[in-house]
């Protein structure tokens, strides 16, 4: 348990039973579907997370290790490839290319889009019976949802309030129920706290008998990463190795690693932050930070979250709901912390983009097995529908994973593809890629698609002249050595090639694999 002085919420509670009175209820009839709890970090790198086995030794997650000890530990998850996007095809189960009407507005991240063209499948998830319910930061336009998508809801909305956006660890504008307000405390505890109200009850009273589907969205551990008071110091003298290619040379990658290279040596030769790209979070030339201080800061904001996993878990048992929640941890992408040189997410490699994924339910999934194959932010939605019984009136992108919930170990006939659109989506990726390919970057990364199958993963430009890349997982898992031009891998570069270009054509991107 946490400190109770870290914020008063009596009058906030008060305002959040008022307005859970008055919010709209869905009429159909409630399903036998399992409760959903999606606990969902923030540039979380895979090394932060105790169960992984990349992790550092002496990080300690033992609420999220105990939660993959009770289900399924995935290797790896694909959601996005910065914020925005990853929540954006979580929330209607398409890749960016596929989502038309979102568009970023300035100042950043003001950002919009249509709610009658860019359908989210929580609105049909109340038509279906269920009580939905969203809670924490919002990164999907100005318009968060409440009395549509959400019953209830407590949400920092970014977009919404870009004056307020960077406020990760501090205090924040909050919209309750549609009212907002300027809310004290540690923004991670404070969100542990209002998810318990609600697996208790306290603000779904109006559907006390409904299931229920919660979106938790911690801001942690995303830059300027600062950790609760009293986890401060945790991990201080912690050894912290340099990645092998932290600085050039890098054979094999392409040339624009040299201008997002990120870190700096020192006079006596000390790995210190540079300049990240982060539009948020970046604290360069604010003082001198090491390498190794850097990496600690991050691991260092991940016990609140931990923490507040485990005081999750507590009200599920207490409630009674344990049996019938199905429980997903994840984060909406990863965060190198030098590896590639980078300080940022954006980049193809699993450093930058992959991030965890455990998903547990009593009578599901079996207890501590890990499944080696990897999944997109489509697959995760197309399993949560399938959990529920529902089908949203769209086409989605994804495949339901079940299968493989029940046994991670068997074959799975389906690749997995990302993508990286930067700013751009809908019709509006393939008509940059066509007609202004200098365009076609993010924070001056290239847009890519990837594909990733049998631990191979194959990496295409969409921008002519960048270079492709061709990783072998399983004998490479760092990707530092590009083996795309090595003759012995040819038959499998044209078969990833080949599947690329069908998944694309499959879900209508309007490019191809040239």
């Amino acid at each position: 348990m946490r400190p109770p002085s870290v914020v008063c919420r009596v009058s906030l509670f008060t305002l959040i039973v008022a307005a859970a009175a008055t919010a709209p209820c869905a009429a159909a009839t409630a399903k036998q579907g399992p409760n959903i709890l999606f606990i969902f970090a923030d540039d979380q790198n895979i090394k932060t997370v105790g169960c992984y086995p990349e992790s550092f030794p002496w990080v300690r997650t033992p609420n999220i290790d105990a939660l993959a000890a009770r289900g399924v530990r995935f290797h790896a998850a694909y959601l996005g490839s910065w914020c925005m996007p990853s929540r954006a095809s979580l929330l209607t189960g398409r890749h960016p290319h596929g989502i038309e009407s979102m568009r970023m507005a300035v100042p950043y991240p003001a950002s919009t889009y249509d709610p009658a063209v860019a359908r989210f499948w929580p609105a049909e998830l109340r038509k279906h019976g269920y009580h939905t319910a969203q809670i924490g930061k919002w990164h999907t336009g100005t318009d968060a949802g409440w009395g549509r998508d959400w019953d209830h809801q407590i949400v920092w909305n970014r977009p919404k309030h870009p004056e307020n956006a960077g406020a990760y660890y501090e205090r924040q504008l909050l919209a309750i129920d549609g009212q907002e307000r300027w809310v004290d405390g540690y923004p991670a505890d404070n969100y542990t706290d209002w998810a318990i109200d609600y697996i208790r009850g306290k603000t779904r009273a109006t559907a006390p008998d409904k299931p229920w589907f919660l979106w938790l969205c911690y801001g942690s551990i995303h830059g300027p990463s600062k950790p609760a008071a009293r986890h401060k110091g945790r991990y201080a003298g912690a050894p912290v190795p340099e990645p092998k290619d932290l600085f050039p040379p890098r054979p094999g990658k392409p040339a624009y690693l040299e201008l997002t290279q990120a870190w700096n040596r020192d006079a006596d030769g000390t790995a210190i932050a540079g300049k990240s790209g982060e539009a948020f979070g970046d604290t360069s030339g604010q003082g001198r930070q090491t390498f190794a201080d850097f990496v600690r800061q991050m691991n260092e904001c991940v016990p609140a979250v931990d923490e507040g996993v485990g005081r999750l878990m507590a009200a599920l048992r207490e409630t009674g709901q344990f049996e019938n929640t199905l429980v997903i941890y994840s984060a909406d992408q990863g965060f190198a912390m030098g590896e590639h040189g980078f300080r940022t997410k954006l980049g193809p490699w699993d450093a930058n983009y992959r991030s965890a994924l455990i998903v547990a339910q009593p009578g599901l999934t079996p207890a501590g097995k890990v499944c080696e194959t990897p999944m997109n932010a489509p697959d995760l939605t197309a399993t949560l529908l399938a959990r529920t019984g529902l089908t949203v009136p769209w086409p989605i992108h994804g495949r339901d994973f079940t299968p493989l919930l029940r046994n991670p170990a068997q074959a799975w006939p389906h690749p997995t593809v990302y993508e990286h659109t930067g700013q751009k989506y809908g019709r509006d990726v393939a008509a940059t890629v066509r007609d202004n390919p200098a365009a076609a970057e993010h924070n001056r990364v290239p847009f890519y698609a990837v594909i990733v199958e049998d631990r191979w993963k194959y990496i295409h430009y969409l921008r002519a002249g960048v270079g492709d890349e061709l990783y072998d997982l399983r004998r490479d898992p760092e990707e530092l050595d590009n083996v795309i031009a090595a003759p012995a891998n040819a038959a499998r570069l044209a078969q990833l090639r080949t599947a690329l270009a069908a998944e694309l054509k499959r879900t209508d991107a309007g490019f191809g694999v040239r």
